[in-house]
């Protein structure tokens, strides 16, 4: 959790809340630990002193897949908010 500044939140527009990075910590340990997801694909689209854009590819247990983008917004150099969206593949 180095890359993330303490003050970082995380919006999930599905429920409409804001989750501190106290609480989002063990959510992502939990996700990057676990063999629920698979990356398939990472990249960067775009990066500067305020933003990191980013798409990745998941695939999940059921073998369904998703693509997702993420909008990281940096603060000090540290990522302190991101908003994602994601699109079923087929």
């Amino acid at each position: 959790m180095q890359y993330y500044h303490p003050d970082y939140t995380f919006v999930r527009y599905q429920t409409n809340t804001e989750i501190k990075l106290s609480e989002w910590s063990p959510i992502m340990k939990s996700i990057l630990e676990s063999d629920q997801l698979k990356m398939v694909s990472a990249k960067c689209c775009y990066e500067n002193d305020e933003v990191l854009v980013v798409h990745n590819i998941i695939s999940f247990p059921d073998g369904s897949k998703e693509a997702a983008l993420a909008c990281h917004t940096k603060k000090d150099g540290k990522i302190i908010s991101n908003e994602t969206g994601a699109t079923p593949l087929k």
